[in-house]
């Protein structure tokens, strides 16, 4: 059967130069390109989004109100979409209480399984879960941990009280409170706390000589009973953001004393199945949850088995086997929440879907990207169409179709360059046809390490006592499968031993703000707004949408959010500045022809040439040339990138210092086979500067270029926590027994 293609035809969306083309339908069709070259703007912004935008026109208003709102894309002419499914890297969301058990229902299933049959029989489904009353833990209320003063931070033991032994403002010398908790009959005022007898100290703290007895005083409550009751007694909206900022230096987070992180009550947790509570199995690694229910005989129990059998099965499938279900959403990596996102339609019956990813072999070991391969032609094989945007050499070899957009990023990119199958791509003579046939050698020569930092007995996670010592003054690549171990090694344990040295470039959000974009974020907007000030002869102030420049009606947002009383508020474009967040007297000053929003426009690459005159702005915009992100509008806010993206900023923000040690968390994401070369030029002149680099990576070609390998494992979860390798290139491809070592003569 022939499936009429998708037709595109005239589109102008983002940096696109007039495209047309047709995309062929029931088939695996990847997009490549550099980074910024126009492959999302084809993709995400105009076959998803238009997609989706005409799915949502055939729901009522009332549904359409409650549902996202997509523009229409710059486009001529578009026809033969079907409705469409994006998995992209978009961290989970979720506050605490979000769990992989309770983002893919499985939690769900096995809730009901306890309460079908479990012993003793305690009630519904519903009391063994940690958001109900009837089954969360009364004291953490099914959190698991519990806000608690950290005493050491509040006080200051060289003081006396006379001093002011307190860090509280409200307990400073002389005022009311240290007045009513200054008693020398008590304890001695003029003696530093350190001296204090642990009685005099507990009068102090708990207002009674000891920590749970009779209070000495009705007025003194104890500085910590009363801190607590005035701070964390209260809910989040009672207080502002000043005093949380506040109070949270003085907190610590402590797992709860009560159910020590199990969430749940002591009746629910007196429930077992075959000598296991809900918890043991939550805590259990899939793959481990899989043996122990397949030994489940019960009769009442056979649908609930098979449907979270069929789960389980799904999440080992696709490469995560080391999770669990009380795993918090919140810790899992771009990659695997976009694998965990999957799993929700690989049991999915529907067909004649477009599927939408975005880089799916992000995070992924080159042991496990043919999972993910499997699972494309699977999908693709069911009658849906598969739409791809990646970099990987082994993703890209899979396609059905190659459709590669360039030459190069930004205004220099837009164009399709080539369409067909990958055995033509790499005749094609095109950047991407190239570097897939490129072989990056082994490092020949690599540098000796100028010492080493040690870490000592490891335990944290799944590391498994491990001893380890960190080259310095070379470039170190950390490998090992998902879920080995190398970010508890690396990030959470060596990160934080020698804090004082180690600068961590991770992918997580750069900052809580909407306003802040990459101008604001490395210092150089104060100085594009002097220049304006100094153009225009008038306040620099004038140039922020923040401060006297913001637009009257939007106050700088460029959007207006209307509440609506019984559905999601609005958000619009304001119509008094059309989006740009300037007043008219700020619009109306220029500098060299332009006003600030035409310059918040341009791309890094347009603004060095424009501010090459300016020795400070044209060193933070060289920064983030040599990061790799020539493409980015310097307007553009933070919290639109991608990991890979915001890593690079960061980088950026710290390129030029000297002896700090760099740890960095898969910086190949998101970037073209061409520009790792670039971003490993640059973190060799980061060494050259008298620096140390660690790369967290899963990328061959990046280990061949480094100094010093640590290959975590042999496996994933319980199977992994070892350090399995160390040493250069060169040994571990001679030598080395690792899973990693096999994939590094392979390519």
């Amino acid at each position: 059967m022939e499936y009429r293609p998708i037709v595109i035809k005239g589109l102008k969306q983002n940096n696109l130069k007039n495209v047309s083309l047709e995309i062929p339908k029931n088939k695996i069709v990847v997009f490549t390109g550099v980074s910024g070259s126009g492959k999302s703007s084809i993709v995400f912004d105009t076959i998803a989004a238009e997609s989706q935008r005409q799915m949502n026109e055939t729901y009522t208003a009332w549904v359409r109100g409650r549902l996202p709102k997509y523009e229409r894309p710059q486009v001529e002419y578009i026809d033969n979409l079907n409705p469409s499914v994006v998995i992209d890297q978009s961290r989970l969301g979720g506050n605490a209480r979000s769990t992989v058990g309770t983002i893919s229902d499985m939690y769900a299933s096995l809730r009901l399984l306890f309460s079908r049959i479990g012993t003793p029989q305690i009630g519904p489904a519903s009391y063994f879960s940690f958001n109900n009353p009837n089954g969360m833990c009364k004291t953490c209320a099914g959190i698991g941990k519990v806000l608690d003063l950290d005493i050491h931070k509040l006080i200051d033991e060289d003081k006396t009280y006379e001093e002011g032994i307190f860090k509280l403002p409200a307990f400073g010398p002389d005022k009311y409170y240290w007045k009513l908790y200054r008693r020398p009959d008590l304890f001695d005022v003029n003696k530093k706390w350190s001296e204090l007898s642990e009685e005099e100290q507990n009068i102090l703290l708990y207002g009674s000589r000891t920590r749970d007895g009779e209070r000495i005083d009705k007025r003194i409550e104890g500085v910590y009973n009363q801190f607590k009751r005035l701070c964390l007694m209260k809910s989040p909206e009672e207080q502002n953001d000043n005093t949380l900022k506040k109070i949270n230096q003085y907190m610590e987070e402590k797992i709860c004393p009560d159910c020590m992180g199990k969430r749940l009550n002591p009746v629910t947790l007196s429930c077992k199945i075959n000598g296991f509570t809900i918890v043991d199995m939550c805590e259990m690694e899939f793959a481990r949850l899989r043996e122990v229910l397949s030994e489940i005989t019960d009769p009442r129990a056979v649908s609930i088995i098979e449907t979270l059998t069929a789960s389980l099965d799904r999440m080992i499938d696709i490469g995560l086997p080391y999770l669990s279900m009380n795993r918090e959403s919140a810790t899992l990596s771009g990659g695997e929440a976009q694998r965990l996102k999957l799993v929700r339609y690989m049991g999915s019956s529907l067909t004649g879907m477009i599927y939408i990813f975005d880089e799916p072999s992000t995070g992924m070991h080159p042991r496990d990207v043919h999972r993910m391969s499997r699972l494309l032609k699977s999908l693709r094989d069911k009658g849906n169409t598969v739409l791809v945007v990646e970099h990987d050499k082994d993703i890209i070899s899979i396609a059905d179709e190659v459709i590669d957009v360039g030459p190069l990023a930004g205004k220099n990119g837009g164009q399709i360059l080539f369409q067909g199958s990958y055995e033509a791509l790499l005749l094609s003579g095109t950047l991407t046809g190239n570097a897939m046939k490129e072989v990056i050698p082994l490092k020949e020569q690599p540098r000796k390490p100028t010492g080493f930092l040690p870490v000592r007995g490891a335990n944290l996670h799944n590391l498994k006592n491990v001893d380890v010592d960190i080259p310095l003054g070379v470039l170190t690549v950390v490998t090992g499968v998902a879920g080995s171990g190398k970010s508890s090694l690396i990030r959470d344990v060596f990160a934080k031993q020698y804090e004082d040295k180690v600068v961590l470039v991770d992918q997580s959000a750069v900052t809580a703000t909407g306003r802040s974009t990459a101008c604001t974020y490395l210092g150089f907007f104060d100085e594009i707004r002097k220049v304006f000030a100094k153009a225009s002869g008038k306040d620099a102030s004038l140039f922020s949408f923040n401060s006297k420049g913001a637009c009257p009606e939007c106050k700088g947002r460029g959007m207006i959010t209307t509440e609506l009383v019984f559905m999601e508020p609005v958000t619009t474009v304001c119509e008094c500045c059309g989006g740009k967040r300037y007043n008219e007297e700020a619009l109306s000053c220029r500098y060299r022809g332009k006003n600030i929003v035409d310059v918040l426009d341009m791309s890094v690459e347009d603004a060095a040439e424009f501010f090459a005159e300016n020795g400070k702005i044209k060193k933070y915009l060289n920064a983030l040339l040599e990061t790799g992100l020539p493409y980015l509008s310097l307007g553009q806010p933070l919290s639109t990138l991608s990991g890979g993206e915001r890593q690079r900023v960061k980088l950026a923000k710290e390129l030029g210092s000297k002896g700090n040690i760099y740890v960095l968390d898969e910086p190949t994401t998101g970037l073209h086979a061409s520009d790792i070369k670039n971003i490993m030029h640059l973190l060799e002149t980061i060494i050259q500067r008298g620096n140390t680099v660690l790369v967290i990576e899963h990328n061959t070609d990046v280990m061949k270029m480094a100094d010093y390998l640590i290959d975590i494992g042999p496996d994933g979860g319980t199977h992994g926590g070892e350090v399995v390798f160390t040493g250069t290139p060169k040994e571990m491809y001679e030598n080395g027994e690792t899973i990693t070592a096999k994939y590094l003569r392979k390519n």
